[in-house]
C-alpha cells in the first residue's frame, strides 16, 4: 500500500506534511527512477501554481534533482496541463507543484513521464520506496551536479497549442473567466486575447494565499452573479492549477463535468469524431447523464474516480473523450491529461458553431437528485471504514430501499482524510435522509475504532 502517493500525487499541508525535505527526496527519487534508462544526462521541467509555498518546494525539488546529476528547467507559474504538454517537447520528465482545488496552505507534487502522462501505480511505488529509504540515494560526482535554467517563455508554446485546436477565432460570444487566483491568472487572458474573444476576468490577482478562496471551480457563486449582472453569454471557471473547468450559463445554472461531456460528446458524434460513439465517465457521474446518453445514441464506459483511471479506460477502449463530474475533461486528440483551458476553448468553439444558448446545454441533462457528504476519517482508517460490518449493514439496508431507482456510493478520498458518501435517487428528501444516515454510521464507527 502506498503511503505518500494518493490518486493525484503527493499532497499535504506545506511545512507540516509536505516538507522541504520530502520535496528534496522526491526530486532525487523521481530523477533516478524516471531517467535511469536514458543512458545520458536528463532534464526535468518544473511548474507550479500561485501558492506561497511553491517557491520553497520548487527550490527543494530542484536541489534534489541536481544532486543526482539531472538538470532542471523552471517554467514558473503555469497550469498543470502545460507541463504535461511541454515535457514532450523539452524534457524527460515533468513535475507540477500544486494542490489543485485545495486551500492555499496545502500543496502537492504531481509527476509526469516523458510522454506527458501521469505515472502508473507501479512507478509511483518505485519512487516512493526510494523516498522512504534514506540509504537508497547516492549523490552524483561533483562534476556531474545538475544545472538549473529558466524557461518562463515556454508557456507561450502551450498557448499556441491550445489556439491550434480550434479553427478560426472565438469572436461573437461574451463570457467571464474565473481564474481562481491560480495558475491560469496570467495565461487565460493571453489565450483568449489571441482567439479574439470578448471576455472579462475575475479572481485573476493571486497573492500567494487567495488561490481557490471562495472562487474558481469549487466556489461558483461570484461567477454566477457576475455573468447574470453583466448579461454575458456564460462563464468559465478554473481551479487552482487549471486542469479542470466548469461553466455557468447565462442564467447562472451550472454545467458540471457531466453536462460538458454530454454537450461535447453529442457535438463530436454529429461531426463523426467520437470513436464508437462512446465517452468515459466515472462512477460518480449522475444517473441523468446515462439517461441522456441512451436518448441520444451515445455509450458510456465507466471508470473509477480519478483522471488517471479515466485515461486508462480511454486508452484501453480507444476512446477520445472522458472526464469527471468535477470538471476534469480529457480530450486525447489534443492532450494527455485533464485541461481546463483546452476544455473551455473547445466548449466555446462548439457553442459558437452550433448556435443557441448555453442554457440549452445545461438543461439537456436532467440530473437525478444527488447528495455528497464528506466525512472526516483518519487516513489510517479511510480505506477500510466502509467494510466495517455496522457500516455495511446500513449501506445494504438503504441500497435495498432505493432499488433500481438510485444508488449509494461510498469511497475514500485519495488526497484528503475524508470518506465521501454519495447518494442518488428520484426523491431528494429520501436521498438526503439516506446520505445523512450512512455518514452518521461511518462517523459513529470511526469513534469506536483505534486510529491505527
Amino acid at each position: 500500500m502506498r503511503i505518500l502517493f494518493g490518486t493525484d500525487g503527493i499532497r499535504g499541508i506545506a511545512l507540516n506534511e509536505l516538507t522541504p525535505e520530502l520535496a528534496y527526496r522526491t526530486g532525487q527519487a523521481a530523477a533516478l527512477v524516471l531517467t535511469k534508462e536514458l543512458g545520458r544526462r536528463s532534464t526535468i521541467i518544473i511548474g507550479k501554481d500561485t501558492r506561497r509555498s511553491g517557491d520553497m518546494l520548487e527550490s527543494a525539488l530542484s536541489a534534489g534533482i541536481c544532486s543526482v546529476g539531472s538538470d532542471v528547467i523552471i517554467a514558473g507559474v503555469v497550469p498543470t496541463p502545460a507541463i504535461a504538454y511541454l515535457v514532450t517537447k523539452h524534457a524527460d520528465a515533468g513535475i507540477v507543484i500544486s494542490a489543485s482545488h485545495n486551500p492555499s496552505e496545502h500543496n502537492g507534487i504531481k509527476i509526469f513521464n516523458a510522454d506527458g502522462y501521469k505515472l502508473s501505480d507501479a512507478l509511483e511505488e518505485e519512487i516512493e520506496k526510494i523516498i522512504l529509504d534514506k540509504d537508497a540515494v547516492k549523490f552524483c560526482e561533483t562534476n556531474e551536479i545538475g544545472r538549473v535554467k529558466y524557461g518562463f517563455d515556454l508557456v507561450d508554446e502551450y498557448i499556441e497549442h491550445i489556439v491550434s485546436t480550434v479553427g478560426g477565432n472565438l469572436a461573437g460570444v461574451s463570457f467571464a473567466v474565473d481564474c481562481a487566483n491560480g495558475a491560469s491568472s496570467a495565461i487565460a487572458p493571453k489565450l483568449f486575447e489571441k482567439l479574439g474573444a470578448y471576455f472579462k476576468c475575475i479572481n485573476c490577482d493571486p497573492d500567494g494565499e487567495n488561490i481557490n478562496d471562495h472562487c474558481g471551480s469549487t466556489h461558483l457563486e461570484s461567477l454566477r452573479d457576475f455573468v447574470v449582472e453583466n448579461e454575458l453569454d456564460f462563464g468559465v471557471a478554473f481551479d487552482g492549477d487549471a486542469d479542470r473547468c466548469l461553466i455557468v450559463d447565462e442564467k447562472g445554472a451550472v454545467l458540471d463535468g457531466d453536462r460538458i461531456m454530454a454537450a461535447l460528446a453529442t457535438y463530436l458524434k454529429n461531426a463523426g469524431r467520437l470513436p464508437h460513439d462512446t465517452f468515459v465517465s466515472t462512477v460518480m457521474s449522475n444517473l441523468g447523464l446515462h439517461a441522456y446518453a441512451k436518448e441520444n445514441g451515445l455509450h458510456i464506459a465507466t471508470a473509477n474516480v480519478g483522471d488517471r483511471y479515466v485515461l486508462e479506460t480511454m486508452q484501453h477502449g480507444d476512446y477520445r473523450l472522458g472526464g469527471e463530474q468535477s470538471g476534469h475533461i480529457i480530450m486525447l486528440d489534443y492532450a494527455t491529461t485533464g485541461d481546463g483551458l483546452l476544455t473551455s476553448v473547445q466548449f466555446i468553439s462548439m457553442l459558437k458553431n452550433r448556435g443557441g444558448k448555453a442554457s440549452e446545454l445545461s438543461e439537456a441533462v436532467k440530473n437525478y437528485p444527488q447528495l455528497l457528504i464528506n466525512v472526516k476519517v483518519p487516513n489510517s482508517l479511510k480505506a477500510k471504514i466502509a467494510k466495517e460490518s455496522s457500516v455495511q449493514k446500513v449501506i445494504d439496508q438503504y441500497a435495498s430501499q432505493l432499488g433500481e431507482n438510485g444508488r449509494i456510493l461510498v469511497r475514500h478520498s485519495g488526497t484528503e482524510a475524508l470518506v465521501r458518501v454519495m447518494v442518488e435517487g428520484k426523491n431528494f428528501d429520501e436521498v438526503n435522509e439516506i446520505a445523512k444516515a450512512v455518514a452518521e454510521a461511518i462517523s459513529a464507527r470511526v469513534d469506536e475504532l483505534p486510529n491505527k
